[in-house]
């Protein structure tokens, strides 16, 4: 009986320690990306090309037309509805059934 209480302490432990490991890079990436993000932005050339809207955010040549604009909002509804359903089926994934591979997965470890 202590065998098996051994190794299912030691098997939460080392999940514990991969979800740790794992938060851990997401937080160091974002601390990355929020760090260096700002070199991308725009030079002072290109600043004083852009439209009102993106003065400072993009670099290069802005939109040149209304159908630029269209792209770019088509855009931002696709991130926006991939993000939102990204966060949503990683919060709730929504398997009940006790056949799926998941279940599979975490009974075995």
């Amino acid at each position: 009986m202590k065998k098996s209480r051994r190794k299912l302490m030691h098997s939460k432990t080392g999940q514990l320690k991969s979800i740790m490991g794992r938060c851990m890079l997401v937080i160091a990436l974002w601390l990355g990306d929020l760090c260096f993000g700002a070199v991308a932005l725009a030079c002072s050339v290109c600043e004083k090309q852009q439209p009102k809207i993106l003065r400072g955010i993009t670099h290069g040549a802005g939109p040149q037309g209304r159908f630029d604009y269209v792209i770019i909002w088509v855009m931002v509804v696709i991130t926006m509805a991939t993000l939102y359903y990204s966060i949503k089926w990683l919060i709730r994934p929504g398997e009940k059934n006790k056949e799926h591979i998941k279940r599979f997965i975490l009974n075995e470890a």
